[in-house]
């Protein structure tokens, strides 16, 4: 996966949403991931769920019909690529995420207590894997977004490992933090850890490569297009 943090948003991903999109999107977005926490404890009786499969039916269809990525509407904003807002961990405006929320620590050398990633998650029922606790793969998904965003520059995971101290808990407030190890050339070590009060829960170390033709969007396309 590309990660990286840009200061000229606009000129990687284009013309920025109208500001009354976005945040309607990030409405519609927090009340389907309430529809899915919902629906993961959901133990109906027979027939409970018939007029709602209706409605979710309806739903659908009228999301069909709008102004989308593959079939933009004349005057709509037509951003291909938006991984700020659609990404599957931290994107506000993707229902499948939690989602992460992180901020930026500028000041120090690189390390846990100096310029690193700070942020914060909360997993609730949908992620769930033994009872009571966050999907181990969820966790690792995490660290991959928390990871990449926090290497300063673009780049893509080469390996992650991740060591598993204690179980992590469904619908707590969970504190993260990652920064950047070493670098040597194009490759990118970072540490992240994950804690619950304090406690480590769980850390990891990711490499993160960037493309040989450059950490820029052109750079990126042409990776991926195997050039």
């Amino acid at each position: 996966m590309a990660h990286g943090q840009y200061s000229e948003e606009e000129a990687w991903l284009g013309q920025a949403q109208p500001e009354q999109v976005d945040a309607e999107m990030n409405a519609l977005a927090a009340e389907l991931r309430r529809v899915l926490a919902l629906t993961v404890d959901l133990r109906p009786l027979p027939g409970d769920l018939a007029p709602l499969i209706v409605q979710a039916r309806a739903l659908a269809d009228g999301l069909q019909g709008l102004s989308s990525v593959r079939a933009p509407a004349p005057g709509a904003v037509h951003r291909p690529f938006d991984p700020l807002r659609f990404n599957p961990v931290s994107g506000t405006c993707n229902p499948v995420a939690p989602p992460l929320e992180t901020w930026r620590v500028t000041s120090g050398p690189d390390g846990p207590e100096g310029r690193r990633t700070c942020g914060r998650v909360r997993f609730g029922s949908a992620y769930q894997g033994p009872p009571g606790h966050v999907h181990g793969a969820m966790v690792a998904a995490m660290y991959d977004d928390l990871l990449g965003m926090s290497q300063l520059a673009a780049g893509f995971t080469g390996s992650i490992t991740v060591k598993y101290r204690r179980p992590t808990p469904l619908h707590r407030d969970l504190d993260v933090v990652a920064w950047v190890d070493r670098v040597d050339g194009r490759k990118r070590w970072l540490r992240g850890t994950c804690r619950l009060d304090g406690v480590l829960l769980t850390e990891a170390e990711g490499l993160f490569i960037a493309p040989r033709q450059g950490a820029t969007l052109d750079g990126i396309t042409a990776h991926l297009s195997g050039a």
